[in-house]
């Protein structure tokens, strides 16, 4: 923890409020979104972030956060109310499953039933990348329920996983958007969601070095891939990351 900290150096220029929002019945005590900045921020001011975001979702709040791909919104995996919340204010369907997020890769031993060897899971996680695998016993199983199958993820994010270790359970994490919109890489994007959540991370826009094409390509989000079948895989989602993913599996499943 004290060095995934460390290494969350991208800033945050203080705390605000989202101006104008209604209180939403139903919303944790923050009684309305507050908006925390991670840019240009000190190690104490990032700690203070982490907190607070971290009590809203142990309260069965709902954030958004950027990750290394787009911006999401997430619950802790445990909290039913949050769960359906995130369904709620996406409008989403509930046979569409939401992912879980951890902070390290050992962690995806516990949730998950991993059929690849670890050498080759340590080189697609951290990253803009979805697994799949079957669901370990101890998830809530108000989870996507009935489902044999999940996705997870460990963004190459240090604020996100400063966050599950804080919050000591992984998240529940989709797309910051209304369902069948396009995914967000910035806060303005995402406003109609803004009075519907506890707390929104400002990690500024998100960019991965390009502009136009480049940047659209990123809103495709992670690459999905299921592994759940031993010595195979099947892409999902090709999402931003599918050429390398798909030579990097090509090259240790035979």
């Amino acid at each position: 923890m004290r060095l995934l900290l460390a290494s969350c150096s991208g800033g945050l220029v203080g705390l605000r409020r989202l101006g104008g929002l209604p209180r939403v019945a139903g919303s944790s005590s923050l009684g309305m979104a507050r908006v925390l900045s991670i840019e240009n921020v000190d190690q104490k001011t990032l700690e203070e972030v982490l907190q607070e975001t971290s009590a809203a979702l142990r309260g069965g709040g709902v954030v958004a956060i950027p990750t290394d791909t787009i911006y999401g919104v997430a619950s802790l995996v445990s909290s039913n109310e949050g769960i359906e919340r995130i369904y709620e204010m996406k409008g989403r369907w509930r046979d569409k499953p939401l992912a879980i997020c951890v902070s390290e890769v050992e962690q995806v031993y516990r949730w998950t039933k991993v059929t690849v060897p670890s050498s080759l899971l340590s080189r697609l996680l951290p990253g803009p990348v979805t697994t799949v695998f079957e669901r370990g016993g101890d998830l809530n199983p108000a989870l996507n329920p009935g489902l044999p199958l999940v996705g997870l993820r460990i963004p190459d994010s240090s604020f996100v996983r400063c966050l599950v270790e804080q919050c000591g359970c992984p998240l529940a994490l989709t797309s910051a958007n209304l369902s069948h919109s396009s995914s967000t890489l910035s806060l303005q994007e995402f406003r109609e969601l803004w009075s519907l959540l506890d707390v929104v991370v400002d990690g500024g826009v998100i960019s991965h070095g390009g502009r136009g094409g480049e940047e659209e390509a990123s809103r495709l989000g992670s690459t999905v891939v299921d592994l759940s079948h031993t010595g195979s895989f099947s892409i999902i989602r090709h999402g931003m990351h599918y050429q390398q993913t798909v030579k990097l599996l090509e090259m240790n499943i035979t």
